[in-house]
């Protein structure tokens, strides 16, 4: 039986190449019954060779973006190799992609009679994001342990407590529990459901199918949510349609545009008299 728990991961505190991973913005995926060739197909990243190592890998990188020259550009080289785990061969895909992640039609056809586990963050103001996909179907996802979402977004509360995120039995967040570092505990609940250890050289030492991923195209939204959990486990949870933000809009539009009016209320005389005025 597999216990890791974020203790074992405390190594990331102090290494280079997260350190790196988590100021640049990165994605770690890891899908069970596909190549690394099949899953950069799947992504229509243009093959690129391979690299070796994350040194090879973030040379490739570095090229790609020297030559786009573009800062807005969110094109970039991922990193694929296959790794043995639990029921079989995964491929491991490693991106410093500034947290975009696969696009979510892509990873449910990867998962499909299979299991996709993803982990991310968006590097400087840092939003951290878990993704867990069985047979084409995100089953839990979330950025804090505390506020899941998915088709069971309930099912991992156990693993995440034996990991060591500070939850109740139900799922909320437990004020009495020890703090644990959020990225740590999430490398070991990955662990939990790939048979995986992500260590430091098992990255630095692999040889990756390289892949130039194209810059997804912009997807039509319909509405806006902002969903905050705080340090104590108090959420804010506020959804706004498209409409009701586009009727804000024409309002604001609408009054910034409308004529300013200026009126002068002249003070009546007082204590004037007719031969002051000349009259």
């Amino acid at each position: 039986m597999n216990l890791v728990t974020a203790q074992d991961y405390a190594w990331i505190r102090t290494s280079r190449l997260f350190r790196l991973a988590m100021e640049s913005g990165y994605t770690l995926t890891l899908i069970r019954g596909r190549s690394p060739h099949e899953v950069l197909r799947a992504m229509e990243a243009e093959p690129r060779g391979t690299g070796q190592g994350t040194a090879g890998l973030i040379e490739a990188d570095d090229a790609h973006r020297a030559e786009v020259d573009d800062y807005w550009d969110e094109s970039y080289v991922a990193g694929a190799f296959s790794t043995l785990g639990e029921n079989g061969d995964w491929t491991l895909v490693l991106g410093f992609d500034g947290g975009l992640g696969l696009a979510g039609a892509c990873v449910e056809t990867l998962s499909k009679g299979g299991r996709v586990v993803s982990h991310s963050t968006n590097g400087g103001k840092p939003m951290h994001f878990f993704h867990w996909f069985e047979d084409g179907e995100l089953r839990t996802t979330f950025e804090g342990p505390s506020s899941r979402d998915g088709s069971t977004p309930d099912e991992l509360v156990p693993l995440l407590r034996e990991v060591g995120f500070p939850l109740t039995p139900e799922g909320e967040h437990d004020e009495s529990a020890p703090d644990v570092y959020g990225k740590a505990a999430v490398l070991a609940l990955t662990e939990r459901l790939t048979g995986i250890r992500v260590t430091e050289s098992l990255l630095q030492d692999a040889t990756y199918a390289l892949g130039l991923v194209p810059e997804q195209p912009a997807e039509e939204w319909t509405g806006l949510v902002i969903d905050i959990t705080d340090a104590h486990g108090e959420r804010l949870y506020r959804e706004w349609t498209f409409e009701e933000i586009a009727a804000a809009s024409d309002r604001a539009r609408a009054q910034a545009n409308a004529p300013v009016v200026i009126t002068y209320n002249e003070p009546p005389a007082v204590g004037r008299s007719e031969h002051q005025t000349g009259e």
